[in-house]
């Protein structure tokens, strides 16, 4: 079991920047591929961007390439989100998910792949 807990969302106005967190407990987060997926109320979730165990490998949606940035500390036992140039429309709850592999560079986008979720993190942009 991994615990998954994310911070870092709050209100900005358009053009800004956010940089969100999520720092696991229980395990050590270097045995699991990464991954944010945002929601919209009464929408699906929507991948946003993924990592490799050891962090060689990300991927992104369209909507957010060139403008966010995941990253992670396994350290730290976290992974980031520095998300810039920021719309109204990345507007969402943002959640991270862990997903247990062997793989030290796989990458997984679709959220039936990941087993462990945190509570999410609102991110509200203002035009």
């Amino acid at each position: 079991q991994v615990q998954l807990v994310e911070s870092g969302g709050g209100l900005v106005q358009a053009g800004g920047s956010l940089r969100l967190s999520c720092a696991a407990s229980g395990r050590t987060l270097s045995t699991f591929a990464m991954a944010w997926f945002r929601q919209l109320p009464g929408l699906e979730r929507e991948f946003v961007g993924a990592i490799s165990r050891d962090g060689g490998s990300v991927s992104y949606s369209d909507s957010v390439k060139g403008r966010f940035t995941i990253s992670r500390d396994n350290a730290k036992n976290t992974v980031y989100l520095q998300m810039n140039s920021l719309k109204p429309e990345d507007t969402a709850v943002y959640y991270c998910a862990a997903k247990a592999t062997g793989s030290f560079w796989g990458l997984y986008s679709r959220s039936n792949d990941y087993a462990y979720w945190g509570q999410g993190t609102q991110v509200t942009v203002s035009s």
